[in-house]
């Protein structure tokens, strides 16, 4: 069984006094039910699983009055051997997205107190107009998205306290041993090759085979195709698929910039308003992630955002192969990770940030000036170039921190160990992208973070 950082946080959710019902959302395969289930059965005495799509009939329990009372009766009907035990049972409400009324729920079964509740759902962001009162202030979202890279290394074996020598080198600006960086550069290319979407890790630690690995992603996007045929509009179906297929075309660009007239199948003069829709589906469904140009880099970097220019991300690094040829994933593995213009090693990082809880944005001027990403996660306003091949000259990150500009901080990532040269320009190695920042925001947020 695959280890995940979130098991903690469901423990820590299950010992708060008063606390709401938890809404756990993510994209499709991220192991959401697999975890839950898991969880459930280890640390309750009684359970009840509720899946909206598997079991239709479970939505007519939610059809009438929505109080504890009520609901709580509805359920002993069909769960007679269940005992409702207060403090000892766990309700789980599957695939919420399919019963509206379930999460309206949610409000009644954190105001009663006596039986803790999870809510699950992939496609949350799309029917919003079903949901007839949302419950603000009743409810705990938490994400759930694939593996991170440290996660991917508990599943290949490596100890927390070799993970932590690591961190704690990248945070001392410290520089690695030779052996450590040829075995993290081996990894980070491998988590890149299979990405984090737990069935794809499961099927290679059983296999290890690559084919396999790939199967399993093609069943996924298939997976995601099917979704667009069943929740997206008539109209909007073909555009949301053609945008799907095109983001490795848009991100093997020298701009990466998303441009609507890329899109194959497109006719003559549409733009955002006929194909708008289609990556809000996507970013919606939790598959794809925004990363927007600014006006300036200063912060507040979201009053900057210029919401009509943006580079769309795959959020899994392994999928964003899958919809490529086959010769790049080799590649990759190989030791190529500039192939495609960067693509790759742009797309790992942002996905390393992003769960990380970094915003992700970057600046763009004149198409003459371009950092990767501006990045403001702890009240310093960050400037981090990636750096894929053999080139590291960066005359955008040299610019952007002169006066004109005024961001104090500048960080390489590039095939290089640990160091800080002579301009104050910080040096790390590509798989450092997950762990930068992260002890910086659990600091700044463990103190604010409340589960009730």
């Amino acid at each position: 069984m695959l280890r995940r950082k979130i098991t903690d946080y469901f423990l820590k959710w299950k010992n708060t006094p008063g606390k709401n019902s938890l809404l756990v959302k993510g994209p499709r395969q991220v192991g959401k039910t697999f975890i839950i289930d898991d969880f459930a059965r280890k640390n309750y005495s009684n359970y009840i699983y509720m899946n909206f799509e598997l079991m239709q009939e479970l939505k007519e329990i939610f059809n009438g009055n929505l109080d504890a009372d009520t609901l709580v009766r509805e359920m002993s009907i069909h769960f007679p051997s269940i005992k409702f035990e207060p403090g000892n049972l766990l309700i789980f409400l599957d695939e919420i997205q399919s019963c509206p009324n379930a999460r309206v729920s949610l409000k009644s079964f954190s105001l009663d107190g006596r039986f803790d509740v999870i809510a699950s759902g992939s496609l949350l962001g799309l029917n919003q107009k079903d949901v007839s009162s949302y419950p603000v202030g009743y409810e705990t979202k938490v994400e759930l998205r694939s593996l991170d890279f440290e996660e991917f290394l508990w599943a290949f074996g490596i100890s927390d306290d070799a993970i932590s020598h690591i961190s704690d080198a990248i945070k001392e600006k410290k520089p690695l041993t030779s052996s450590v960086m040829k075995k993290m550069d081996e990894y980070h290319r491998l988590y890149a090759v299979i990405g984090g979407m737990p069935r794809a890790v499961s099927r290679f630690l059983e296999t290890n085979s690559f084919g396999e690995v790939f199967s399993v992603h093609r069943e996924i996007i298939d997976g995601y195709e099917d979704d667009i045929k069943k929740y997206a509009k008539a109209e909007d179906k073909p555009k949301i698929k053609n945008a799907l297929r095109s983001i490795p075309a848009q991100l093997a660009k020298d701009n990466k910039r998303f441009l609507y007239s890329d899109i194959p199948g497109r006719k003559e003069g549409e733009g955002s308003r006929e194909y708008g829709n289609s990556l809000t589906w996507l970013h919606d469904a939790g598959i794809i992630e925004y990363c927007y140009n600014l006006h300036e880099p200063h912060a507040p970097l979201a009053a900057n955002i210029r919401p009509d220019c943006f580079k769309a991300y795959m959020h899994d690094t392994g999928l964003l192969l899958s919809l490529m040829e086959p010769g790049v994933a080799v590649a990759v593995h190989n030791g190529d990770i500039k192939t495609n213009k960067g693509a790759i090693a742009e797309n790992i990082t942002a996905e390393e940030l992003s769960k990380n809880g970094v915003m992700l944005t970057y600046f763009e001027k004149r198409n003459s000036l371009e950092v990767d990403f501006i990045l403001n996660p702890e009240g310093t306003v960050t400037a981090l170039e990636v750096k894929s091949g053999n080139n590291t000259k960066s005359k955008s990150l040299d610019s952007i921190m002169s006066e004109k500009y005024g961001v104090k901080r500048g960080i390489k990532l590039e095939r290089t160990n640990i160091y800080v040269d002579e301009k104050g320009v910080e040096h790390y190695p590509l798989f450092a992208a997950a762990f930068l920042f992260r002890d910086d925001i659990d600091k700044l947020m463990s103190k604010k973070q409340k589960l009730t």
